[in-house]
């Protein structure tokens, strides 16, 4: 599977892969299993990352569907804000002759 840019630009590990499949699908809930297949990582590695997540409320609960509880992205967090602006500005860029991140975010 190919490479998304931001992917591409922040690394390829499992931190980055969930926050990229969570920025892309923002407007969406999921279930741990569609964020687990979605993001390419196992269920171990999202079972140890997810607690942070939601400690960190970049995550919160939607609702419930049978046994399954589905989480969104928390739009509201300004941490979420930041990371989303990130995303943007990332996808913006050319990768080869990149903007100095630093600087494009205090702007």
């Amino acid at each position: 599977m190919e490479k998304t840019k931001f992917i591409s630009c922040m690394g390829d590990s499992p931190t980055v892969r969930l926050l990229d499949f969570l920025i892309t699908g923002r407007d969406f809930d999921y279930s741990l299993s569609d964020i687990a297949r979605g993001s390419r990582i196992g269920w171990a590695t999202l079972y140890r990352l997810w607690p942070r997540f939601v400690a960190n409320k970049i995550v919160m609960p939607t609702r419930t569907i049978g046994k399954a509880k589905l989480f969104q992205l928390n739009s509201k967090s300004k941490v979420v804000q930041n990371l989303v602006k990130l995303y943007k500005i990332i996808l913006r860029s050319d990768i080869k002759t990149q903007i100095p991140l630093r600087k494009a975010i205090v702007a």
